[in-house]
């Protein structure tokens, strides 16, 4: 009798790989602005920040602002008088992370009507962007205006319009318009030019 040897069964080892993980950037705070109704601003800036304190996401809404100026009025008699006034009427400006959590929050404050950059249908709004906030942020005393006083002399990297990607020399700076006159080589000729501060970028 023959006896046929069984084949013992082979086990595969099946590797599983892992799948890689996804890195994605952290979400940054931005600048948005809500319309509000008129003559409300400061009543909806408190409200919110009260909902934020209370409902404990501060880390999805930092700030809120409603820009005041003071102004000076005379009266009658020939005394002046002190007064403030909104600078935005209608507005308030809000730095937040956008999640729906957030957004729902916002919208839902009483007296806030609608996001400015939203098309609306549920669509989220779009961000500021720095040349847009920046001037208020200077205005309230929250950012410092950027000195380039250091430039003068040296050269710089225009990022943008026409000459982008040209270095040119640092002849002139305005720190109050945020503009600098730069020399630029064209045609043989060296040419004054005048741009902002957004549209170059030291040279280390």
């Amino acid at each position: 009798m023959i006896h046929m040897k069984k084949e013992k069964a082979k086990t595969i080892d099946q590797k599983t790989e892992k799948p890689q993980e996804l890195q994605t950037e952290a979400p940054q705070f931005r600048w948005y602005i809500a319309q509000t109704y008129l003559g409300y601003e400061n009543t909806v800036k408190q409200d919110l920040l009260r909902r934020v304190e209370s409902l404990g996401i501060g880390e999805l809404i930092s700030n809120v602002l409603s820009p005041r100026e003071t102004y000076y009025e005379t009266r009658a008699d020939g005394k002046k008088t002190s007064k403030e006034r909104n600078l935005y009427p209608g507005y308030v400006f809000i730095e937040m992370i956008i999640t729906d959590h957030s957004w729902f929050v916002v919208k839902n404050t009483p007296r806030i009507t609608g996001f400015l950059g939203s098309s609306g249908m549920s669509s989220k709004p779009i961000p500021l962007s720095e040349k847009e906030i920046n001037p208020v942020l200077f205005k309230m005393g929250i950012m410092s205006k950027p000195n380039y006083d250091h430039l003068i002399g040296k050269k710089v990297e225009i990022i943008s319009g026409s000459l982008a990607n040209q270095q040119a020399k640092v002849s002139i700076i305005d720190n109050d318009r945020e503009k600098i006159i730069v020399e630029v080589d064209l045609f043989g000729r060296t040419v004054p030019v005048e741009i902002s501060f957004s549209d170059f970028k030291e040279i280390s």
